[in-house]
């Protein structure tokens, strides 16, 4: 991919030199097929990710571009939002998108329903989790639109200072 250096601003705005060369090993040890690009599977080598029911919403929001793969810059962006030099509003829109499925800036009943789904597997029965996603979507819904907007969903996770703990160490 080229010198560190060459690397554009946005890239390395929340990494220093040594935490990039650190996440290109990464990501080229993470690239078993030497496509340029992290699969899926390859993502779910991470052993990390390997029992995270949110694994697949990870790689969505990481992959800018929709190609259903990962490459070396969407992983720098992705990756850089868990810095612990990143701002807390950047971290609060990654936590929104991965309920966000539609990218139309709200979480609707149906993609709350969703991820809850992904995260609770067969734990609650599919009405025990409708009736939680609406209670849900009754207490955050502010302006009365039957959707979470993010300065809804900001509003109550900067109250619980979840966007804290999405903080890695390179």
């Amino acid at each position: 991919m080229g010198n560190e250096a060459s690397y554009p601003a946005e890239i390395c705005s929340h990494f220093d030199e040594d935490e990039i060369k650190r996440l290109r090993k990464r990501f080229k040890k993470l690239d078993l097929d030497s496509s340029s690009a992290l699969s899926v599977k390859e993502f779910t080598s991470m052993p990390e990710l390997q029992e995270n029911p949110l694994v697949q919403r990870v790689i969505d929001v990481f992959d800018t571009d929709g190609d259903g793969q990962v490459d070396f810059r969407e992983f720098i962006l992705g990756t850089s939002q868990f810095s612990v030099r990143g701002d807390e509003e950047q971290k609060l829109r990654f936590a929104f998108s991965i309920y966000d499925m539609d990218k139309d800036g709200y979480i609707s009943n149906g993609e709350l329903f969703q991820v809850l789904k992904m995260m609770v597997g067969d734990n609650l029965k599919d009405w025990q989790l409708q009736q939680l996603v609406d209670k849900t979507i009754i207490l955050l819904d502010k302006d009365g639109d039957g959707k979470i907007s993010f300065q809804e969903f900001s509003a109550v996770v900067r109250s619980l200072e979840v966007h804290k703990h999405l903080v890695t160490i390179v």
